[in-house]
């Protein structure tokens, strides 16, 4: 039973990945597209999917990882999100790098720009916070919070830019990856809000389950 719940939830989360991504490639725009402009296209749609599995893996939300398997594969997505995000954004400057000038200066009049630029550098804010944590022995308590706060900022951001652009990825399954990928992240923070008000009673703390603690608790 455990098992089969077990496939069951990666498939769910294969699926809410997978399905965009097989739904626009599918895109009739995509014929009047260049190599290129498509390429970036799909990097940016690949970036919404990998944002899914952030907090999911930072929660314990998956089964069958161990803590040490989760933060491992959470480093790995972070540098696979910012990779697909670089690719985003440097085939937008090939195709078109007027338009990637005004949405990096804010002057773009399309409104997804703003939000995409607002969470590109908060993606690589916060990159640039994982790769200083240790050498610059930042405490625990200020890591997990602008850890969080650069999440929160990235996710708000990143779910903007996608639903207010009208391009290649089908509407349906647009909306439901960054419902589920808000939804995801909203439950992971509740969680550590609750995990953090229950540190001073500690005799009262129930164990956590196999897999539950947080890279960020």
């Amino acid at each position: 039973m455990r098992s089969a719940r077990a496939v069951l939830a990666w498939a769910a989360v294969a699926a809410a990945v997978v399905v965009p991504v097989a739904l626009a490639a599918g895109s009739p725009l995509l014929a009047w597209r260049s190599p290129v402009y498509i390429a970036a296209g799909f990097a940016g749609v690949v970036a919404l999917g990998l944002l899914l599995l952030q907090p999911l893996l930072i929660g314990g939300y998956l089964p069958g990882l161990t803590p040490a398997r989760r933060r491992r594969l959470h480093r790995w997505v972070g540098v696979a999100l910012v990779a697909a995000l670089v690719l985003h954004v440097a085939g937008l400057w090939i195709t078109s790098p007027p338009d990637v000038i005004d949405a990096l200066l804010f002057r773009s009049p399309t409104p997804f720009s703003a939000w995409g630029v607002i969470a590109m550098w908060a993606v690589f804010a916060t990159a640039l916070l994982a790769a200083l944590r240790r050498p610059l022995r930042i405490r625990p308590r200020w890591w997990r919070a602008g850890h969080v706060s650069l999440a929160v900022v990235i996710v708000a951001g990143v779910a903007a830019h996608a639903l207010l652009i009208e391009g290649t990825m089908e509407t349906v399954s647009k909306i439901v990856l960054c419902g589920l990928v808000v939804a995801a992240t909203v439950k992971l923070l509740v969680d550590l809000r609750r995990r953090g008000a229950q540190r001073p009673g500690q005799k009262n703390r129930p164990r956590p389950r196999s897999g539950e603690r947080s890279e960020l608790a």
